[in-house]
């Protein structure tokens, strides 16, 4: 679950290296980069669904924190979290 300052987001497309564009759930488009403790241990692939902290300094940039399992991301569909977010 997010916390203070996170956001669910959707991967919309792999840019290369660490970069990826993600949708956030408060509608704005985003480059983000993968934190390096998560850089080599997933592999995020476009529609997933993953946790971002916008940066405070350049709003339309952000890191990514998680990536949720399709499983968990289906649960977190039907709870209602997600809306927003289109797959």
């Amino acid at each position: 679950m997010p916390q203070e300052g996170e956001l669910f987001g959707r991967v919309i497309k792999l840019v290369g290296g660490d970069n990826i564009i993600v949708k956030s759930s408060d509608g704005k488009v985003r480059t983000c980069r993968i934190r390096g403790k998560i850089k080599r241990r997933m592999w995020i692939r476009d529609n997933d669904l993953v946790l971002i902290a916008p940066w405070d300094f350049q709003s339309d940039k952000a890191d990514i924190i998680w990536r949720y399992i399709s499983a968990h991301a289906d649960k977190l569909e039907q709870e209602g979290q997600l809306e927003g977010l289109n797959r």
